[in-house]
């Protein structure tokens, strides 16, 4: 009996189980088709709102012909770096100036220097369709003569200062030494005047740079130098010329790019939509013959296909610009498979260790005659040799062992190192950074000191993993007042807080082990290109590049999720906070999972008011699941549905003030938030 009780109990729970999952199932259904029926107006709504994007991308072309018409009309005598003639009529200018006064070339370094970064900064800010190749071509090459130029100025005044090195005798030690330094560069500067066997070290008490002397160079008539320039003039262009991932024109309608890259105006651009037959994404093409569904300017790494979106069905072909970095990274693994692996461990691989904190040059040099004063004259042999070096190792000795030569150089305080830095040579043959010919490495911690011996006298530089903040703890986004924001990026080692207002953000704070670091760069109001570059010149790297995920276990996201959550999230981002979720690792490829909440204050996020919301890039979704839930669910959270859009799915549950403010915010502030969250790349790299 008991048996045939329980035969009958398990047949009805299967019944009413079965009963469970056919009502899901239909209630599915009809979320499904509730969604498929308003999708094309909801993304007709987005796509007015992604106009702001486009706004934005006209406000930041007319603001370059602005700025580059105001210098014209400026006539301050300093050249348009952009115009070749200007820039070649400078260089020879000054390469013909005879004075060689230390401050003259150090003040006259300023300008050059300010030069080369308005034409990296319009190398990375300009669109691909604004910039032909033959320009940029031209701007490098601008940039490496002038890198080039001021190196023999600062040669020039190191050869003029040794020639009266005896003018500047230090009463100690009867030899010379100079310390001369501005915010770019500092010179440290010993001429070997008495020529004493027992002389062993020097001390520049101004740096605390110092160095060991090899008997035999303590007897010669030799000079040392230590030029620190607080930038690198030496690592290959590449390495400062590397753009964010860009996404040249978004829209989840038909907006392509035609062949010049040309947007039409918004009301042109939807009647064309109504009136032209829908064409699927792979088959159009721009009238060069360019597949126009992307379009990929980065290093020549042309990819020509975006991932499928497996939406053939799909209506509206949805065209999106993604560069090459937001691409699949597997995808990029193929197109790479071309560069050989750098085989000799002792090269340093400029995608893994970047120079953090500027470049030694330490030279021994030949002293030159010296200036004789008889009666009023001042006398002196002009050799027409420039600036000599020493040779050392001497070359004639090939068996006998020369001893090294030791180096102490003080840590620049202006930068982070995280970990003991490598420490590299400049290999100018083989054009690269190399960790042989360096030995006894010693790291003074306390005194933020490094000491080392090296065979013969290089260009040195200090390196660090360009990856050692990722993948990120966290990171939160949350508005703080109208067009206002505030980023926070918990990595590694660092947090790192970022204001966005308007078209400028700042860096608010970098706060180490609970300690605010980098004074120097907090506070300044500086576009999202200038930020990246401060704070990678500054070690604190929050910005994968192109090849970032070989180096770091990185969360793959499929690009159509990642690229257009970060689309909505910026448009939205006026009125609600996002945050990290722990359910983003769990949600595979094709979603991602991050916190959201409607957020009008300009104090910070309470824990219970986040909710867990899910997107793919095509469809949204309210999850039931809290961040300390036992497990991860896909199941919608009560009484809500799906959306096509993140938007359309905030929009349930948001106040008409929080709607108000989305419609209202400016379009470079969304623009701001975009490339932030783009150069970041939060969603996988967290």
């Amino acid at each position: 009996q008991s048996s045939e009780e329980a035969r009958l109990q398990a047949q009805q729970e299967e019944a009413a189980r079965l009963e469970k999952e056919r009502i899901e199932q239909e209630q599915m259904e009809k979320l499904e088709a509730k969604d498929q029926e308003r999708r094309e107006s909801e993304l007709a709504e987005l796509h007015s709102l992604e106009q702001k994007f486009l706004a934005a991308q006209q406000w930041k072309t007319d603001y370059r012909a602005h700025a580059k018409w105001e210098h014209y009309l400026s006539c301050d005598g300093s050249p348009d770096p952009t115009v070749l003639q200007e820039i070649n009529a400078f260089m020879s200018l000054w390469r013909e100036d005879q004075n060689e006064d230390i401050q003259l070339v150090m003040e006259k370094g300023e300008q050059v220097l300010n030069l080369i970064q308005k034409l990296q900064f319009l190398l990375l800010d300009t669109p691909p369709n604004e910039i032909t190749e033959k320009e940029t071509v031209q701007y490098q090459e601008s940039i490496l003569e002038l890198q080039n130029l001021l190196h023999q100025k600062y040669n020039g005044a190191t050869e003029h200062m040794l020639k009266a090195a005896n003018m500047h005798e230090d009463s100690d030690t009867g030899n010379m030494q100079a310390v001369i330094k501005d915010k770019n560069v500092t010179f440290c500067i010993w001429a070997n005047l008495k020529k004493k066997v027992r002389f062993k070290n020097h001390m520049f008490c101004d740096t605390q740079h110092g160095f060991d002397l090899p008997k035999s160079l303590a007897v010669s008539s030799v000079a040392v130098r230590i030029l620190h320039t607080h930038y690198d003039h030496v690592s290959p262009l590449w390495l400062h010329c590397q753009s964010v991932p860009k996404l040249e024109v978004l829209d989840s309608k038909e907006l392509t790019q035609h062949s010049k890259g040309s947007v039409e105006e918004p009301e042109e651009e939807e009647k064309k939509a109504r009136e032209e037959p829908d064409v699927p994404a792979e088959e159009e093409t721009c009238s060069d013959g360019r597949k126009s569904a992307i379009s990929v300017k980065e290093n020549s790494n042309s990819i020509a296909d975006i991932n499928e979106t497996g939406e053939e069905t799909e209506k509206k072909s949805e065209i999106l610009d993604i560069p090459s970095q937001v691409q699949d990274p597997l995808m990029q693994e193929e197109t790479n498979e071309k560069e050989e692996a750098i085989t000799d461990e002792n090269i340093v691989d400029l995608q893994q260790f970047v120079p953090v904190g500027g470049v030694y040059h330490i030279d021994v040099l030949q002293l030159p005659p010296q200036v004789k004063q008889i009666k009023d004259w001042r006398m002196v042999e002009v050799l027409d040799v420039g600036l000599e070096a020493y040779p050392y190792p001497p070359e004639e000795t090939e068996d006998a062992t020369h001893p090294p030569v030791r180096i102490t150089l003080r840590l620049s305080d202006n930068v982070m190192y995280f970990e003991d830095p490598v420490i590299a040579r400049w290999d100018p043959a083989g054009q690269q950074w190399r960790t042989d010919g360096i030995s006894n490495i010693t790291y003074e911690t306390q005194e933020g000191s490094i000491t080392f011996e090296m065979g013969a006298f290089y260009t040195i530089a200090l390196l660090q993993d360009a990856h050692l903040n990722m993948p990120y703890q966290a990171w939160e986004l949350r508005p703080t007042g109208m067009d206002e924001a505030l980023l926070t990026v918990t990595a590694v080692f660092a947090t790192i807080q970022i204001q966005i207002k308007g078209n400028r953000c700042m860096l608010s704070s970098v706060a180490v082990e609970e300690k605010d670091v980098l004074s120097h760069i907090t506070g300044k109001w500086i576009s999202p290109l200038d930020l990246r570059a401060v704070l990678k010149k500054a070690g604190v790297n929050i910005f994968p590049g192109e090849y970032s995920h070989k180096y770091v276990s990185v969360n793959k996201k499929a690009p159509l999720a990642e690229v257009r959550a970060y689309q909505q999230m910026a448009l939205v981002a006026s009125a609600f906070a996002f945050a990290w979720s722990k359910w983003n690792l769990e949600a595979g490829q094709e979603q991602v999972v991050f916190k959201v909440s409607e957020h009008l204050k300009a104090d910070s996020v309470r824990g219970k008011d986040w909710s867990l919301y899910m997107f793919n890039g095509q469809k949204a979704q309210k999850l039931k699941i809290t961040e300390t839930s036992e497990a991860f669910s896909e199941e919608l959270e009560e009484g809500s549905e799906f959306h096509s859009t993140l938007y359309h799915m905030l929009k349930d549950f948001a106040s008409k003030e929080a709607i108000d403010k989305v419609e209202t915010a400016s379009f470079l502030f969304i623009d701001v938030v975009y490339q932030l969250l783009l150069a970041t790349r939060v969603l996988t790299y967290s």
